[in-house]
């Protein structure tokens, strides 16, 4: 049990999970999530797909309304922690307040990995992560007529198909030799990439831009399109810049917790101080179950690591045991991936990528890794199932369209 305060920095999904599932477990003492940006805690997957598509306001993101808070009796904290005193054990802000600490979770997430390009500052090089950056793109398409897309991984295909269906003529540069080719097999990604293609977006791969073309100002020049590494150039006057994401472990490092591609933390997200824990997109976890440490972007991660600290902190001390599972909306295809596809040596299919409805399932020999279902909702939560039960199927049985998949989980 955690005696004093909780200070959670950070108020994206896991800081707002940690935060309520400390009041659902039962916890009375303080507790203050420190948000910096100028909105309620809020839903991120909409950002790059339904808010930018539909009307609806801000607050149609909110997780919870302000009175949940006041409720709850949870503080928000507008403002930026810039460093922790951990000898004292408290947390410094940006106004110079100083909060003490009981126990201190870092939820700071990660951001954008900025382009390094002549004229990338300008104001119609936008990127897409956070709420401002929805709503001001959302304002800005519909005075722009042609938009390049930097990066082909979830969130610039997930915005390519919302511009096109907004009316805008769309280029996606992708420097690998197919779409999302970090995140999905080879089969999965010839599918969207053909979807994608027939909705009229044009999908340059195997190359890069080199700079961002513009006239007028430095600072406030209207962008004019974009040269790549292959000679061509692309006109525009919108770029979409959407190539990974920088956790955010500065914090932490300066106050001497060991970080590399996040903060480290332990099997139960401890760091090495006790008064210490990390949640989310910012922690490198060790796993058991893979077998090494793993840094997960996900709604889920997020979630499920603030439940599991939750229930650490009010006694209920486990070790996470997360099973991954993320998912995409693009266009009018659902793409959803239950466990970890990487190290994959054979693809089964099941279901007709002609038809618009398949799943890939992964195997590493005999063992299936995970399943990545295109508009086969069933098969997604098949997967999600098995692996709480910590079950396989042969690869014959999950080509057979005639095995009944439920008969594995009885």
């Amino acid at each position: 049990m955690t005696d004093g305060p909780v200070l959670i920095v950070g108020a994206g999904h896991g800081g707002y999970q940690a935060a309520a599932s400390l009041r659902q477990a039962g916890f009375s003492d303080r507790i203050c999530l420190i948000n910096d940006e100028a909105h309620l805690p809020y839903q991120r997957p909409p950002l790059s797909k339904a808010y930018i598509k539909g009307s609806a306001g801000p607050e149609s993101l909110m997780f919870r309304p302000e009175n949940f808070y006041q409720d709850q009796t949870i503080e928000l904290i507008a403002g930026r922690a810039v460093s922790i005193d951990r000898a004292r054990c408290k947390l410094l802000l940006a106004s110079g307040e100083m909060l003490p600490y009981g126990h201190l979770v870092l939820a700071t997430g990660a951001r954008n990995r900025l382009l390094d390009l002549p004229n990338a500052n300008l104001p119609d090089v936008k990127y897409l992560r956070i709420l401002d950056e929805s709503e001001a793109l959302r304002k800005i398409i519909p005075s722009k007529t042609r938009v390049v897309v930097i990066g082909a991984g979830f969130i610039g295909l997930e915005f390519a198909a919302t511009a096109r269906i907004k009316g805008l003529e769309v280029d996606v540069l992708e420097l690998a030799p197919r779409v999302m080719a970090r995140a999905v097999t080879a089969e999965v990604s010839e599918y969207f990439q053909a979807r994608h293609r027939e909705a009229g977006i044009r999908i340059h791969l195997g190359v890069q831009a080199t700079s961002i073309e513009a006239q007028g100002d430095k600072d406030t020049g209207k962008v004019t399109g974009v040269s790549l590494s292959d000679g061509r150039h692309l006109p525009a006057d919108l770029v979409v810049v959407g190539v990974g994401v920088l956790p955010n472990i500065e914090l932490a490092a300066e106050a001497g917790l060991p970080v590399a591609a996040g903060i480290i933390v332990d099997e139960y997200l401890s760091t090495s101080d006790p008064n210490i824990s990390a949640v989310g997109d910012c922690a490198l976890f060790a796993s058991p179950r893979f077998g090494g440490s793993l840094r997960l972007e996900s709604v889920q991660n997020a979630t499920d690591h603030a439940r599991c600290l939750a229930a650490r902190l009010t006694g209920d001390k486990k070790p996470y045991d997360g099973h991954p599972w993320f998912w995409s909306d693009q266009g009018d295809d659902k793409l959803q991936i239950a466990g970890l596809t990487t190290g994959y040596d054979r693809v089964v299919l099941r279901g007709d990528p002609a038809k618009k409805a398949f799943s890939a399932f992964c195997y590493h020999g005999d063992r299936l890794l995970g399943i990545e279902s295109i508009n086969r909702a069933g098969d997604h939560m098949f997967g999600r199932r098995l692996q709480a039960m910590n079950r396989s199927i042969t690869p014959e049985q999950a080509a057979d369209e005639s095995f009944d998949l439920k008969s594995a989980l009885a």
